[in-house]
């Protein structure tokens, strides 16, 4: 029993630290954004391949590179991101346990991780062709010069040129297939750029203060919460036309997308009016994640149907 117990000991002491580690990096590269974007990127590379009657599976080269060169790039780019910000990130409640502000993780080495898994994720996108590169380079570039080194610290406007780096991931995932990049593949940008607003003032809403602390101009920090619940409702109500240019994925696509948004402008006058400002943006905000959930999901399946 005593020797079990060392053991169990020792076992568990042996597991601490890579689970810390994993935790560190997990923190680090930004996870949860680097799983959606995989998302949204494998969507581009299916409907591209199902639409242009090409073989998935005479193709996994494509797929393969493609995925792990843009989550590369991401990752990357989310690690220079929290080097950009490991000034202000102590401030904000949700950021202080990165390990650029703990220490875990130097500022040298946070450094030189971001850049070198740039660099490779970018190589890997310029392999599949140069539409693809470029697409990929602009996606870093505008995340991690023109908003995070730029924007997100002086203009209220920086959430949509943020977006931007937001939407690229299905245009990465399109041109691997298909450089030429048909109205199709902008539509998913189009989607993908609209829906980021919303979804990320709904979040600035709920965390308000600490933006406010940290000196971040975010929408409901210069304008308040009037002004950001028009803007958010304004945005959703802009992505009402964007399904009927999708029609090459079938009608039925476009009716779950049309009753997801006029959903989503529903669950936002409902609310309106209500005092509780903060349980109106998580309503929004949460909406907000599962209608991408459940309209890629869409794409995905309906395309082959």
């Amino acid at each position: 029993m005593g020797n079990s117990r060392a053991l169990a000991a020792k076992d568990n002491a042996s597991s601490t630290p890579s689970t810390s580690i994993w935790k560190e990096y997990s923190a680090l590269f930004k996870m949860g954004i680097v799983n959606s974007n995989a998302i949204t990127t494998f969507t581009g590379l299916w409907l591209a391949f199902i639409l242009t009657n090409k073989h998935f599976l005479q193709s996994l080269d494509i797929v393969v590179f493609t995925m792990l060169g843009s989550s590369l790039v991401i990752a990357g780019s989310c690690a220079l991101n929290n080097y950009i910000d490991r000034d202000i990130d102590p401030i904000m409640e949700r950021t202080k346990e990165r390990p650029t502000v703990t220490g875990k993780l130097s500022g040298s080495k946070v450094l030189t991780i971001g850049l070198t898994f740039v660099l490779i994720g970018l190589v890997m996108l310029f392999m599949m062709n140069m539409t693809t590169g470029i697409i990929g380079f602009i996606g870093a570039f505008t995340y991690v010069v023109l908003y995070s080194m730029w924007s997100k610290r002086l203009y209220v406007s920086n959430t949509v040129l943020g977006s931007v780096s937001g939407a690229v991931p299905p245009l990465i995932g399109w041109a691997a297939v298909d450089p030429s990049l048909p109205p199709m593949a902008w539509m998913l940008f189009l989607l993908m750029f609209i829906w980021q607003p919303p979804h990320f003032y709904a979040l600035a809403m709920r965390r308000v203060e600490e933006y406010r602390a940290a000196g971040i101009p975010m929408l409901p920090v210069v304008k308040g919460f009037s002004v950001t619940k028009v803007h958010i409702l304004v945005w959703v109500a802009m992505l009402l036309p964007i399904p009927f240019f999708m029609t090459s994925l079938g009608i039925p696509f476009v009716i779950i997308a049309t009753i997801l948004n006029i959903g989503w402008l529903v669950v936002g006058f409902l609310g309106y009016r209500k005092k509780d400002d903060i349980k109106w943006a998580t309503r929004m905000f949460v909406y907000s994640l599962n209608y991408l959930t459940i309209l890629f999901t869409a794409m995905v399946i309906l395309a082959v149907i």
